[in-house]
């Protein structure tokens, strides 16, 4: 089992109550087969968003910087970076950035992908780093940013997540690094 590091108690909770209530699940989407969890509901919703920002914050308060995975984790990133008082770095598909980058190629539990992040103008060195995503399944793009940060020299401190599809295992592949997801289904 991973090391948990669930932040302020109480603000889980109220996240994970917003959370609930305000995801639209959508079936076969991207792909047949795979139930997409909509977050738009929830950032559209001024007290859950500032919520889930307040929970997923509450998890790494010794942060140095944000990294918001592509494309909801930007959203997320922000507003956490910006609670905590810091940076955000944005973690982005391929093609994105211009070069120099470093890459890093995932498979998805529909196919296979990959991301990166600046190659060399950003000093990671040594920089704690909250990881913030919208949604763990099989955990490959989690994974993969984690890789990219350790590459560059940064130490991941923490892991964030909204909601974790627990039987896509994705946890798994994170076991090293303290994991928050403020809803499991």
């Amino acid at each position: 089992m991973s090391a948990q590091r669930i932040g302020d108690t109480r603000l889980v909770e109220e996240a994970a109550v917003a959370v609930a209530e305000h995801t639209r699940w959508v079936d076969d989407f991207p792909t047949a087969g795979v139930r997409f969890a909509d977050l738009t509901p929830v950032f559209a919703d001024g007290p859950s968003f500032s919520a889930v920002i307040a929970a997923l914050a509450s998890a790494a308060p010794d942060a140095e910087l944000v990294a918001g995975i592509d494309a909801r984790g930007f959203l997320l990133g922000g507003g956490i970076a910006r609670t905590l008082g810091v940076g955000v770095l944005a973690v982005r598909k391929a093609g994105k950035l211009p070069p120099p980058v470093q890459t890093c190629e995932y498979s998805l539990e529909y196919g296979t992908a990959a991301i990166e992040i600046p190659g060399d103008w950003m000093a990671l060195q040594g920089r704690k780093v909250l990881v913030v995503d919208d949604v763990l399944a099989t955990g490959g793009t989690l994974a993969s940013t984690v890789e990219l940060l350790e590459r560059v020299g940064a130490e991941v401190v923490g892991i964030t997540v909204v909601t974790e599809i627990e039987a896509l295992g994705g946890r798994t592949r994170l076991q090293k690094y303290p994991l928050t997801s403020l809803m499991r289904i």
